[in-house]
């Protein structure tokens, strides 16, 4: 796993915007972002919510996506630093996070991100798998945001048809890495 290093005598980067945690509700997202809820069934039973669990909260579902992620720790949990990118060469984009909340219960694995400065967006996003009361293992992406960076002003309504295309992808990887 490739790990970020942090500078100690440095403070740790801030978040970019005031609503930390409100991925927790997600039919209370706040005004004044672009909204994305994308949810897809992914498996059946209790062994396949353990898998995709661990697949959301150890990077491994991202990576699968053909995501390059570094972390300080290889698992998702309050306070810790990642970069996640996409693309290749040149036209890799990294996206700095720290995961927010972390969820690790009998029935509901997941977390949520935010954003730091160097990200071209400014919001939130969690990443939530749940085992339903009939076996049904359902992934969830719920996330807010904004342009924080000139090329994402310009992108206009792009950026969020690329989110929900990303969303999709995650939860088609995340039924593969199930089943395997």
């Amino acid at each position: 796993m490739t790990r970020l290093t942090h500078d100690l005598s440095r403070p740790r980067p801030r978040l970019t915007y005031p609503e930390v945690g409100a991925t927790r509700t997600p039919e209370a997202l706040p005004v004044g972002y672009h909204h994305l809820r994308h949810s897809a069934v992914v498996g059946h039973g209790r062994a396949a919510f353990e898998t995709a669990g661990e697949a959301v909260t150890t990077w491994r579902m991202h990576r699968a996506s053909r995501a390059r992620v570094r972390a300080d720790a290889d698992r998702a949990e309050p306070g810790v630093h990642l970069e996640v990118s996409l693309g290749a060469g040149p036209f890799r984009i990294g996206v700095p996070c720290s995961v927010i909340w972390t969820a690790y219960e009998e029935n509901r694995i997941g977390f949520a991100y935010g954003t730091l400065r160097g990200h071209a967006e400014c919001g939130e996003e969690s990443f939530v798998v749940e085992l339903e009361p009939d076996g049904t293992v359902r992934f969830t992406v719920t996330a807010f945001s904004r342009p924080a960076a000139w090329y994402t002003r310009l992108a206009g309504p792009v950026i969020p048809k690329l989110q929900h295309a990303y969303a999709r992808l995650l939860g088609r990887t995340l039924e593969r890495l199930v089943k395997e």
